[in-house]
């Protein structure tokens, strides 16, 4: 049991991004979701309230310490990120999820109130993701639903997390499948039930998760 709550927690840290193309349905509701819209700076640009009165070399050596690692192409980022708000901002689901996994990496630069450049923002992430899920698109309800397994942006909630989970799941998603199924075997925000939990894996491994397939075969050789 303890191996499957290892690797719930390992698919919670390093599987956020999605690449499923689901449908929207309806258009998203606003009640109740984190704002989205706050204080950004552009990528590739220094706020002016840290850059006033530094040198060129000190606002170079500045800029590689807020920037995120790997952008190189800051023109490039810039146009994805407009591209993706414009998009976000008029309901589309898919620029919804993008623009909340550029703000929980930090690709997107934003700050606080009082204006500190934060490394990454998972409250404007999980306000996007919101959205996205909202209109039952499955990627965000997949990276929604680890956000509420981690407590980022969001309140720590096994309920929450697990709804979000099988919404996803139930259109394909296998990542949520083999999640569900982890959170199923052990209990975590829904009544263990070891038979659906095999279920879920099943149906992820069909589709060729490992982890699925490796939970599976932990659970037939503790039975041995």
């Amino acid at each position: 049991m303890n191996a499957l709550i290892t690797l719930l927690l390992f698919i919670a840290i390093f599987l956020l991004t999605g690449c499923g193309e689901q449908s929207p349905s309806d258009q998203p509701q606003t009640n109740n979701v984190p704002a989205a819209m706050g204080e950004v700076t552009k990528l590739g640009e220094i706020p002016s309230s840290l850059s006033e009165g530094l040198t060129p070399e000190e606002k170079a050596e500045l800029k590689e310490q807020i920037l995120p690692a790997g952008i190189g192409d800051t023109e490039a980022a810039e146009k994805k990120f407009k591209t993706l708000l414009e998009d976000a901002r008029a309901g589309d689901p898919a620029a919804q999820n993008g623009l909340g996994v550029m703000y929980y990496t930090g690709e997107a630069i934003s700050k606080n109130q009082s204006g500190q450049v934060l490394n990454n923002d998972p409250e404007l992430a999980a306000g996007w993701f919101s959205r996205a899920a909202e209109q039952g698109y499955a990627d965000a309800q997949f990276n929604l639903g680890l956000m509420y397994v981690n407590g980022e942006g969001v309140e720590k909630d096994m309920v929450q997390a697990v709804e979000l989970f099988k919404k996803a799941a139930e259109q394909g998603h296998v990542d949520a499948q083999n999640n569900l199924g982890a959170m199923y075997f052990t209990g975590e925000g829904v009544e263990r039930d070891e038979q659906k939990a095999i279920s879920w894996f099943e149906k992820a491994a069909a589709q060729g998760n490992a982890d699925a397939q490796a939970n599976l075969d932990a659970i037939k050789a503790a039975k041995k």
